[in-house]
């Protein structure tokens, strides 16, 4: 695990030796986060900073809403500031200083300054998360988040592989674009937040 990057810790088994395991990482490293169907037993020398209901969501096709009529352009790590500042004011879920080099990521410029983007985090085999989906709230109703939302879960599909996505259960705005998009509920799981006691 490494911060720059995000916080996202597991256990194959919670066994007494592996939530040992993840409680010394925890302390070693900082706060962590677990995407696990329920929430998590007791971790020694840790206590729960937040936990939330999610649901995962998967599309095997994806629906454009319309047509995009604005520029999309690729991000790179020169627009990474720009990146972390715009997940920072709008709270996507995890993004911190390196999360943009988890995979390709595009947005939309107006004026020269990111207004909107959307990129993509986890790869398990097969499958490609798309992330960091947000927009400054001056540019919103645009339908920058539902464009890029669409090119990028196109490129992973394009590629053979099936984009999924976490959201809040009770982010019914952002769950009911991405339903319209084409992305199905598939399960509820639990975000947790350990942090160092």
């Amino acid at each position: 695990m490494d911060p720059d990057f995000g916080l996202f810790a597991a256990v194959a088994e919670d066994t007494p030796e592996n939530l040992a395991a993840l409680g010394e990482l925890v302390r070693e490293h900082g706060p962590s986060g677990l995407v696990e169907l329920s929430p998590p037993p007791p971790v020694p020398g840790t206590s729960v900073r937040s936990s939330a209901l999610c649901w995962q969501m998967a599309a095997n096709t994806i629906t454009p809403l319309k047509p995009v009529d604005f520029e999309i352009v690729a991000l790179t790590d020169a627009d990474a500031g720009e990146m972390l500042a715009l997940a920072t004011l709008t709270k996507p879920g995890p993004f911190f200083t390196r999360t943009h080099e988890l995979g390709a990521f595009v947005g939309v410029k107006v004026g020269g300054e990111l207004a909107a983007m959307a990129g993509e985090r986890m790869r398990p085999d097969g499958f490609t998360e798309v992330s960091g989906v947000c927009t400054r709230p001056d540019f919103r109703g645009q339908g920058y988040a539902a464009g890029l939302m669409a090119h990028v879960a196109g490129a992973i599909l394009a590629r053979g592989e099936t984009p999924f996505l976490h959201s809040y259960a009770d982010n019914a705005g952002a769950n009911a674009l991405y339903q319209a998009l084409g992305f199905q509920r598939r399960a509820d799981v639990w975000f947790t937040v350990l942090a160092p006691e």
